[in-house]
């Protein structure tokens, strides 16, 4: 699959340059995810350029977005297409996961999220 990196300080944007995304492709996402979130631990996927995608690749996105949080880390996904976005509505994913409008949103969300794991982390640590 061809994928824009795009490499912030605090986070990686992903940018798929395909039209269509099948489950099959939705792999490659997965190890670059792997692969990057050692380094960075938050990502965006910016779904601008994807028209089409299948439900095995939407499942597929909720799975790595689900692992992401596992490991205390973010994902969110912008810039879904009309159609892009049904299939995420169809399959009720569209209330689960972290899904924003613009990629500017997304960024909003990574450091909220980030803003609150350090006071959870310091709210538990007073706690020992």
């Amino acid at each position: 699959m061809k994928l824009k990196i795009d490499t912030k300080e605090n986070f990686t944007v992903l940018t798929p340059e395909e039209s269509f995304i099948s489950a099959n492709m939705t792999e490659d996402i997965e190890i670059i995810c792997g692969n990057a979130s050692y380094k960075i631990p938050h990502i965006v996927v910016n779904m601008k350029m994807v028209e089409i995608i299948n439900e095995q690749a939407a499942e597929k996105f909720s799975q790595i977005q689900k692992q992401f949080y596992e490991q205390n880390k973010s994902m969110v996904i912008c810039e879904l297409q009309k159609e892009v976005k049904k299939v995420f509505v169809k399959l009720e994913l569209i209330d689960f996961m972290n899904i924003t409008r613009t990629e500017s949103e997304a960024w909003d969300i990574l450091q909220m999220e980030e803003i609150e794991r350090e006071l959870l982390n310091d709210f538990y640590a007073e706690d020992k």
